[in-house]
């Protein structure tokens, strides 16, 4: 597939609401005549591709870039602070974010090459197939190479998620809120899924655990753990505040990937972006919130598979690394195993 050098349809773009009513009409003016441009603009440009015979390569773009307000303090309605009036919720059963960044190329080409489609209508058909939608969830960077490079990527795979908030290792807890908050927004999903792009996926059988029927209307899944705080600031996974949660970690899921269910992100999307505390750990900080809410854990033990099995949904390299030791090579080993990538036959009925 040839990159195109230009984007050929722009992605999908969401602005949070004002935070007053005042802002509101101080630029109702400036805003109705700017749309009357854009549309005498869009008409001509309307026209002179008519005229050039020229089509966009995706007659609908999926990706969305998502913008926030960093003046409300608080939600702005059911979307929480992103405005999508005339946007109709896309229904799926699930809505599963990859979250990927700005060094991780080669581990969106191995999801590529493996479990996650690689063309725009390969993603629609497991779609239909699963009832899920998968995008990368990525934020921004003031590098401009990089952001250059992403554009490009958007314009070949049209995959994306992004967020207006920056793409850092510290800022993990604050892009998942994020995440949950603009997933919630455009999609109208029983689940959302927070995974990450080094774990090898089955989509077909995520879409089975999703489905099961269940008790609780606010649901937590996940791979559960405890464990010792890491106190040592000489470690990956040190906590600063310690001191908050004593010695041990209470139950949470493991970060490589969770879900949660809508009710659960309901209450996520009405809290003010400051109202609950962020630890220095995205999966623990997630957890402490679950603590603070009526929901049920649900330990699934699928979803950290050490290898591929028949009944595995997700597999990396538990307890050695937080997702596939090497993601890029061993994504492709897996996929090479019948038990990772084909689906068992079913035999005929005689």
């Amino acid at each position: 597939m040839k990159k195109s050098g230009k984007m050929p349809s722009s992605p999908k773009l969401f602005y949070a609401r004002p935070s007053t009513w005042n802002i509101r009409r101080s630029k109702a003016v400036f805003i109705f005549s700017l749309i009357s441009f854009s549309c005498f603009i869009f008409g001509l440009v309307a026209i002179s591709r008519a005229g050039l015979g020229s089509k966009c390569k995706y007659g609908k773009p999926l990706s969305v870039s998502v913008t926030w307000d960093k003046s409300s303090t608080g939600s702005t309605g059911r979307s929480g602070g992103i405005s999508d009036e005339g946007q109709k919720r896309h229904k799926v059963m699930g809505f599963v974010g990859i979250q990927t960044g700005f060094g991780s190329t080669g581990r969106r080409r191995s999801l590529r090459q493996t479990w996650f489609p690689s063309d725009h209508q390969g993603l629609q058909r497991l779609e239909e197939s699963t009832g899920l939608a998968f995008r990368f969830v990525i934020g921004r960077t003031n590098d401009r190479p990089k952001m250059s490079a992403l554009k490009e990527e958007i314009a070949e795979y049209d995959d994306f998620l992004l967020l207006d908030i920056e793409e850092k290792y510290n800022n993990l807890p604050y892009k998942t809120l994020a995440f949950f908050k603009a997933a919630y927004a455009l999609y109208d999903s029983d689940f959302y899924v927070k995974a990450d792009d080094d774990i090898y996926l089955r989509p077909d059988r995520l879409s089975l655990l999703l489905a099961k029927e269940r008790s609780h209307s606010q649901t937590y899944l996940g791979c559960m753990k405890k464990g010792p705080v890491f106190t040592d600031p000489k470690l990956k996974w040190y906590e600063p505040l310690s001191h908050l949660l004593g010695k041990e970690y209470f139950l949470h899921a493991y970060g490589p990937i969770y879900a949660l269910s809508a009710d659960v992100v309901v209450s996520l999307v009405a809290l003010r972006n400051d109202s609950f505390r962020m630890f220095s750990n995205e999966d623990v900080t997630i957890g402490s919130w679950m603590l603070a809410m009526n929901v049920n854990h649900e330990n699934s033990k699928e979803l950290c598979s050490t290898e591929c099995t028949s009944t595995s949904v997700a597999v990396w390299d538990l307890p050695k690394c937080s997702g596939l030791c090497n993601p890029e090579k061993k994504m492709l080993e897996h996929h090479k195993l019948d038990i990772c990538s084909k689906s068992p036959t079913i035999p005929e009925a005689e």
